[in-house]
């Protein structure tokens, strides 16, 4: 067996493996701990859906079709925050529970990674969207990642309190500093968030000596012009 064989015989492996052990009834679990504990589960008491296991199962290809579509409208329905334009990691924070995941634990509820919005995240959920077909969706939450939007009037700075020129790797999702951005300048998201749109959006993709173009446009859109050097 070639290297190559190899690699493609364990992938099929991991990806029976997931379905058989990952599938929580209505989404992916994230993880499990050494005691056999699953993490990212409706039965836990805190971070009951990570965001990650249900956009990767669609980047990634390897959940089942069905499984995944279900597994974004829960991230929809449980992890969008349409009331302050932020979309969380994972639902609810960790607090008081027994469950301890590292140091995510050692932040507040809400902040960062515990239950905040951690935009790398937010961003692979609208590109799943996107790569779902789900023009709408993925166009929204664009909308709530975007960090001009967040500065569209004298109030929105106010809870905002970050730069809106650039990206935010963080957004607080718990009182008292819910819509509050964190973390600027430094962050990757910016890189995924360029990618969102020219790739996921846009549909422009180069690979290798190859450019692919498939755009997944908003439906009021007639269409858009794009120059490429």
């Amino acid at each position: 067996m070639t290297f190559a064989e190899r690699c493609r015989t364990e992938a099929a492996r991991l990806r029976l493996n997931i379905e058989r052990n990952g599938w929580d009834g209505e989404w992916y679990r994230r993880a499990y701990f050494d005691d056999g504990t699953p993490l990212g589960s409706a039965g836990n008491d805190e971070c009951q859906i990570d965001s990650i296991a249900q956009s990767w199962s669609v980047l990634s290809g390897a959940g089942e079709a069905g499984r995944s579509r279900m597994a974004m409208d829960a991230v929809d329905q449980r992890l969008v925050r349409r009331d302050h334009s932020l979309i969380q990691l994972l639902n609810p924070p960790f607090d008081k529970s027994a469950l301890n995941p590292g140091y995510i634990k050692g932040y507040v509820p809400g902040v960062r990674e515990n239950g905040g919005q951690y935009t790398h995240a937010a961003i692979w959920a609208a590109m799943a969207f996107a790569a779902l077909g789900d023009s709408r969706r993925a166009w929204e939450l664009l909308g709530m990642i975007n960090p001009v939007n967040h500065a569209k009037s004298p109030e929105g700075i106010a809870i905002y309190k970050v730069e809106p020129y650039v990206v935010a790797a963080d957004v607080y999702a718990l009182p008292p500093h819910t819509g509050r951005g964190g973390w600027t300048w430094y962050t990757g998201s910016a890189g995924w968030l360029y990618r969102l749109i020219v790739e996921s959006l846009l549909g422009l993709k180069l690979e290798v000596d190859k450019l692919r173009f498939v755009p997944c446009l908003p439906a009021d859109w007639k269409g858009f012009k794009v120059y490429y050097r």
